[in-house]
């Protein structure tokens, strides 16, 4: 018991620098016709007054929205004046985020000269806490030293804050392999992501004689944090556990950090993105100004057998595909929805999770300059034309019970349940066929 305390008061000594959100509370909306919820998409890019935790998809969902204590009045009388329905899920969300404090792996890591003669890996991750950048990348170094026959690294790119965005690449060689391709932890609070990322390189790797043939049959090249300046941030002492964007200054303003998955190249600014620098979907002052979405372009355009990219996200439970930035469907719509629907199947076979899966646009809201578009854009449109591509959105659900803090104890659960969706991909791209 004292252990414990003594823990308890560590780990609150090591966030006591945090940004705070004494008196911030999280409303649950509901738009009630395309008038009402024409007023949330304004709210969502035109004013850096609230924070969406999820985004306006339709009339049908709900909405997620944090507000500071000095806006609450104006948010409440707005919702009034334009009949939208509104209740309040999490009345103090400083709570909400030190109830998470447990949930942070502080576990130190461990010297590599303690590793050196060990076959055992020995690095920190273990899926019942969430873990800082440095463990990831432990855990990457150790899988790599220990796997070389089944796993590279080679860092595709540096962040303004020095950190290292690394691709994983899974494989047992040869050649015209078609292969997956994803990435995580794009928007730093997502913490589930880089979670989930870990745990599939762990179970390909080191549970590789279980399923040979998902490495033998494909190559994977796996982001497991795209975004480590921000993703740092979030477990810094001095940071914001509800940091979304990167660390960039950027010019003319006081305000830091882009919107990653706002700044790609491909019909970049058209729609579902903010001119303003302090929003959290603000896109960039251009297309490609920052180094991770430059890092993660040029790292897969290298990669020229790619099949499904799936972009990692929380939360909402949800597995969409393109398009976002129009409402017309893609070409391939037909095919993108039977693979996102076979995905769901499976994944809501383990533990009856209810994802679903749609295209991007479908619920009237526009989002340009995204990651999963430009995926499956083609060559001359400057994409990698990977003819499947989805934005995968994981747990809690649209009426998330801890929003972005999502408990320590559901990361396994998580994981497992999406494990089933991903083979039914890796299955997918080996036969070209669906159960």
């Amino acid at each position: 018991m004292k252990q414990l305390l003594v823990l308890a008061v560590l780990v609150a000594l090591a966030f006591a620098g945090q940004k705070r959100y004494d008196g911030y509370q999280v409303y649950e909306v509901k738009a009630k016709d395309k008038l009402s919820f024409d007023v949330l998409i304004k709210l969502y890019h035109e004013t850096a007054n609230y924070d969406f935790w999820t985004e306006p998809r339709g009339l049908d969902r709900s909405i997620q929205i944090m507000v500071a204590p000095a806006h609450q009045q104006t948010f409440v009388e707005l919702m009034q004046a334009f009949n939208i329905e509104y209740s309040v899920k999490f009345p103090d969300v400083q709570r909400l985020i030190d109830e998470g404090h447990k949930d942070i792996n502080t576990t130190p890591i461990l010297p590599k000269v303690h590793r050196s003669n060990s076959r055992e890996a020995r690095y920190s991750l273990n899926w019942t806490s969430y873990s800082d950048y440095p463990a990831i990348l432990e855990f990457i170094n150790e899988l790599v030293a220990k796997y070389p026959n089944l796993m590279s690294v080679r860092t595709i790119g540096t962040t303004t804050e020095g950190n290292d965005i690394l691709m994983v690449k899974i494989s047992t060689g040869g050649n015209n392999k078609k292969s997956i391709v994803a990435d995580a932890g794009i928007h730093a609070r997502e913490w589930i992501s880089p979670a989930f990322m870990t745990w599939l390189i762990h179970e390909l790797v080191e549970n590789y004689a279980a399923h040979p043939q998902y490495v033998d049959n494909l190559d994977w090249y796996l982001i497991p944090v795209l975004n480590p300046d921000g993703y740092r941030y979030t477990f810094a002492a001095n940071g914001d556990r509800l940091w979304r964007k990167n660390r960039d200054p950027n010019p003319g303003s006081a305000c830091i950090g882009t919107d990653l998955n706002r700044n790609y190249g491909y019909f970049w600014n058209t729609g579902g993105s903010s001119n303003l620098p302090c929003s959290d979907t603000y896109h960039g002052g251009a297309p490609w100004t920052e180094k991770e979405s430059i890092a993660a372009r040029d790292a897969i355009l290298a990669i020229t057998n790619g099949e499904v990219y799936v972009a990692m996200h929380s939360y909402s439970e949800d597995m969409l595909y393109p398009w976002g930035m129009t409402y017309d469907p893609a070409p391939n719509n037909a095919e993108l929805d039977a693979l996102g629907q076979a995905f769901v199947k499976a994944v809501k076979a383990v533990e009856g999770t209810p994802y679903i899966s749609a295209q991007s646009s479908s619920g009237l809201y526009i989002a340009s300059g995204c990651t999963d578009d430009w995926a499956m854009s083609t060559r001359a449109e400057g994409g990698p034309g990977i003819p499947y591509s989805y934005t995968l959105e994981m747990r809690p659900g649209p009426n998330g019970a801890a929003g972005f803090q999502l408990p320590a104890n559901q990361i396994i659960p998580n994981n497992l349940e999406l494990w089933e969706g991903f083979k039914l991909i890796a299955d997918f791209v080996i036969t070209g066929k669906l159960p």
